[in-house]
């Protein structure tokens, strides 16, 4: 019977493409940029040598993310039962911290991540080849790692498909080639914009996937309220159809919500949107000196 539940909550195909394929390319996105920027410090700085230690620790970054996405995903694929329902909704719970995280951090740290990076990268180069290869690893890592933990998030409500791995896999491809094209001076994006577009893509479907995890967990007992509907339009709105297949690809809409699972849904997308969409804070510049300050001797 959990099994059917969970089937009976999983997203379509496409709406599983679409989920996981929009968080492969944001985040492949975000990581070809960290890695663009560490490329092109190091090309115009005629430190050429050094590539080939940024292309080192980006392959162990990578070969480390996917041994965390694999063992993760394939130590809970043979949990079956109330443990299935647990698991499913405190990876769906996990998942929507990340995203949150993700989307909340980059809003403010875009400004400053390129000055970052290559101050990072100068005293790298001063070190040595170690501390170069580090930083690669940690910049690519860091960026990986979420994406392997928010997609075990994300795939835990979709009842053991693999569309969610492939979407993920074509929207990393994408990302990548974008990058590539980004680096050669082929085409042009804004990318505050795309960030800020794709950001509100993300904050949906992580309301969708936090009603999800709320539904599981009440399901499994450790959350109230399964029997309370806050509606039920099954009788007329068929969630099979193509406008039930879309509705539940972009919201994760159930035609019988919970009471509960409408709060959470509902208070969790106000509330984030609203902190993502408010105006930043201007940057502040350097105070003016007084002139009764003295100028330090160069």
């Amino acid at each position: 019977m959990v099994e059917g539940v969970l089937a009976a909550g999983a997203p379509s195909v496409a709406a599983q493409l679409f989920g996981s394929g929009l968080i492969g390319l944001r985040e492949g996105l975000e990581t070809g940029i960290v890695v663009m920027i560490l490329v092109a410090f190091l090309v115009k700085s005629e430190r050429r040598e050094a590539l080939k230690w940024v292309a080192l620790g980006v392959g162990t970054a990578v070969l480390m993310v996917a041994a965390v996405f694999a063992g993760i995903h394939y130590g809970t694929s043979t949990v079956t039962g109330v443990a299935a329902e647990l698991i499913a909704g405190l990876a769906s719970l996990v998942a929507v911290v990340i995203v949150t995280w993700m989307v909340l951090w980059m809003r403010t740290a875009a400004r400053s991540l390129s000055g970052e990076l290559r101050a990072g990268m100068t005293r790298a180069l001063a070190v040595g080849p170690l501390a170069v290869v580090s930083l690669a690893f940690l910049a690519v890592g860091r960026e990986g790692v979420e994406t392997a933990l928010l997609m075990v998030g994300y795939a835990e409500n979709s009842a053991g498909s693999q569309w969610p791995l492939l979407g993920l896999l074509l929207g990393i491809l994408a990302a990548a080639a974008l990058t590539v094209v980004l680096y050669l001076g082929a085409v042009r994006i804004d990318l505050a914009r795309f960030f800020r577009y794709t950001g509100v893509l993300l904050i949906v479907v992580a309301a969708g996937i936090l009603a999800y995890g709320v539904r599981a967990l009440q399901t499994a007992g450790w959350l109230p309220g399964l029997s309370h509907r806050a509606f039920d339009i099954s009788s007329w709105f068929d969630m099979s159809s193509w406008y039930g297949t879309v509705a539940a690809g972009l919201v994760n809409f159930r035609a019988d919500p919970t009471w509960l699972q409408v709060i959470a849904w509902l208070a969790y997308l106000v509330t984030v949107l609203w902190l993502f969409l408010k105006p930043l804070a201007p940057v502040e510049s350097a105070r003016p000196r007084s002139s009764t300050e003295t100028t330090p001797a160069s």
